[in-house]
């Protein structure tokens, strides 16, 4: 059995709009906030239920607040659009820094099919 991903820094960086997270394996990720904000896992921006997620758009200029844990597992990301209720393991964090070119690709290729921009 591989051990899961255990960050040993994280760092949240305002004015560059990014979370910086370093796990125990040596990997180490810079995330910005609209990656992470668009990645949510909260119900709300989800749809509120199973199935594949919808592009939420016009997430652009959003910026990180806060990360504050939640038990020895994830965090919960603050955006200063509003958004708290979105958790995120660290396992998700890992696989979004890792897998982040594909991520991010099938994301934009899922806002412009649905009509949206990441500014509106």
């Amino acid at each position: 059995m591989t051990a899961k991903p255990w960050p040993t820094e994280i760092k949240v960086r305002k004015a560059a709009r990014v979370l910086e997270i370093a796990f125990d394996d040596g990997a180490s990720f810079t995330l910005p906030a609209e990656y992470l904000r668009v990645m949510t896992g909260s119900a709300t921006d989800r749809g509120h239920g199973a199935g594949p997620r919808k592009p939420l758009g016009g997430k652009a200029g959003v910026g990180l607040v806060d990360a504050r844990p939640v038990g020895a597992y994830a965090l919960r990301l603050v955006f200063d659009d509003g958004h708290d209720t979105g958790l995120y393991s660290f396992e998700e964090l890992y696989r979004l820094g890792r897998d982040h070119d594909r991520v991010w690709g099938d994301y934009l290729r899922d806002l412009e099919g649905a009509g949206l921009s990441r500014t509106a």
